[in-house]
């Protein structure tokens, strides 16, 4: 029997095609194309491609630019009120004005008049670990949840409601200034209410952009998109600079505003899955295309990876008869084992999403799961703490230890480019992250001795510092999450995406929430650096197991003569 043929994806083709389901935005776009544009041709997999990744890019970019600000306030909430020019309202001593408004009032003899309260206390790190406590903590618990749901409803509404309410709370935190709000609970309860509201993001954007693209070159796409991260820590800490000296409440508002605009266009224009717009078999296809044209080599996909090597050799010709078919999403194998009746016209099998246990018994998500804990502990207290750091450990200012903090982001970028490279070019995603994190543990002890040599000195440690603990936090939350979501154990449930990236990241959130805390409470710096590289060495012993196998695994393809893609 012959399958109808479907079209390439390099064909070129109308965009004026209607699709009823499609949001509001793409629609209007398809109207305005038939009306204005009738001959107009595009290649439509890559535009809706390129349109999911700008937009899931731009969402999860305002995430972390409403994450930031706090950081950056930190260093006005408390400071050195011995450092700090007197307000213009206090133009001579003496005074006392009373109800005598051309008296100007008495200069302040308090130490912490220009601190702002209840942050003014003695104990003002604890106050700052609990903010950072509340946001993280609420956080890592919501996340787990948050997975569950996304699973189960439209990841557009998801995405679009969850970026509003996250701007919303972000926009309420500045407004205290504003309002003279000075009560603890109240930071407290914002934080706590904008870490549930935040953990829409990940699930969400890694689930669309997994849906959109196949297996190659994976690491690579995901080590570029996921520069959003460091792009929005980067966004978050120029924006929060530029207001923290002059009024820090817009350093809140101004991020606040964007977040829920840039929400506003998820819901218009994000298509959350290829069949909404009729591309799921031409996305299929083209995946096809590129896992079949190396003939008389076998494929070896990266989720093998965090499987068992397999005792038994490798067939090169076994796997040349082997031909994938597609109905709809759904791929099958076929092969001379593969019965004449009941298998070629059977339609797709229907799978429920799957639950919490059932996907942490996928292999490799415990291993990913906990080292990811350890790795973003490292991360977030540098997110959190950093230019209270540099601050306090040089002579520079606020706004200059603000600025010099985004270095480590900008290192991350490259980092996370660079981890996705070595994951795709090895397939062993595991002894990437550990090969990194070996690296990052004498970095950061460097780091804390010689990087308040000079402000170059700082810079240059800073960068290469981000690099190495961002690269293998941003290739396990993004291409390996895929990876396990996508399972060759899941026998083609492609619900259980949502849900492993949930776990991963929700795991890795608790270790997030733990790190920023414990460096408020333990005492000095030196022991902060300490945890650190305590918590880095415990990130790289979670994957030896996995690098192991895929070094094991490696030495067996090359026995076989098999090519790794």
């Amino acid at each position: 029997m012959q399958r109808a043929r479907v079209p390439s994806t390099g064909r070129q083709q109308r965009m004026s095609s209607t699709y009823p389901s499609a949001p509001i935005g793409v629609r209007l776009i398809s109207y305005l194309s038939a009306k204005l544009c009738p001959r107009l041709q595009v290649n439509r997999v890559l535009w809706f491609k390129c349109s999911v990744l700008g937009l899931t890019y731009l969402a999860y970019t305002c995430y972390h630019m409403t994450r930031k600000p706090i950081s950056v306030v930190k260093s006005v909430l408390h400071r050195n009120c011995s450092t700090v020019t007197l307000p213009p309202e206090f133009v001579t001593p003496g005074g006392g004005g009373g109800s005598d408004p051309t008296v100007p009032p008495a200069l302040p003899t308090d130490g912490t008049w220009c601190d702002y309260a209840p942050f003014d206390q003695p104990d003002f790190n604890s106050l700052f670990g609990a903010l950072d406590s509340a946001f993280l903590f609420s956080y890592a618990i919501a996340m787990f949840f948050a997975g569950f749901i996304a699973e189960r409803v439209s990841l557009r509404y998801f995405l679009a409601l969850g970026m509003a309410f996250s701007g919303l709370f972000c926009y309420l935190f500045g407004m205290a200034k504003v309002y003279d709000i000075h009560a603890l609970w109240y930071f407290v309860a914002v934080q706590a209410l904008a870490g549930m509201f935040q953990t829409t993001g990940w699930p969400g954007v890694v689930t669309i952009v997994g849906r959109w693209f196949g297996k190659s070159k994976r690491g690579l796409i995901f080590g570029i998109w996921n520069s959003h991260t460091s792009i929005g820590n980067v966004l978050g800490t120029l924006i929060a600079a530029h207001y923290v000296e002059r009024d820090w409440s817009m350093s809140f508002v101004v991020p606040g505003f964007v977040m829920g605009l840039c929400g506003f266009l998820m819901f218009l224009f994000v298509v959350e899955r290829p069949e909404i717009v009729d591309c799921q078999e031409k996305v299929a296809d083209y995946a096809q295309q590129q896992r079949g044209s190396s003939a008389g080599s076998s494929v070896r996909r990266m989720d093998d990876s965090v499987s068992d090597v397999e005792d038994s050799g490798v067939s090169a010709e076994q796997d040349n008869v082997s031909t994938r078919t597609l109905r709809g999403s759904y791929y099958s194998e076929i092969n001379e084992r593969t019965p004449i009746l009941g298998s070629i016209n059977r339609a797709p099998p229907q799978h429920d999403a799957i639950g919490f246990f059932g996907a942490l018994r996928i292999p490799g998500v415990i291993e990913f799961s906990l080292s990811l804990f350890f790795s973003k502990l490292v991360s977030y207290t540098f997110l959190f703490w950093l230019p209270f750091y540099i601050q306090h450990s040089t002579s520079m200012g606020a706004k200059l230890s603000a600025d010099v903090s985004t270095v480590f982001d900008i290192g991350g970028i490259i980092g996370a480019i660079a981890a996705g490279m070595l994951s795709d070019a090895s397939a062993m995603p595991a002894t990437t992250c550990t090969g990194m994190l070996a690296i990052a543990a004498p970095l950061l002890l460097i780091y804390r001795c010689w990087g308040s040599v000079s402000l170059s000195v700082n810079i240059l440690l800073l960068f290469v510092v981000g690099l190495m603990v961002n690269g293998p936090y941003a290739l396990i939350t993004t291409s390996v999450s895929a990876e396990l979501g996508q399972h060759s154990s899941l026998n083609g449930n492609s619900k259980a995406l949502a849900t492993v990236t949930a776990i991963i990241d929700g795991t890795g959130s608790i270790g997030a929430a733990i790190g920023p805390l414990l460096a408020g409470m333990v005492s000095g710096w030196n022991n902060v650096f300490y945890m650190l590289v305590i918590s880095d060495v415990l990130a790289l012993a979670m994957l030896l197991r996995i690098s192991s196998k895929e070094c094991s695994r490696r030495n067996i393809n090359r026995r076989y003569n098999v090519r790794i893609e």
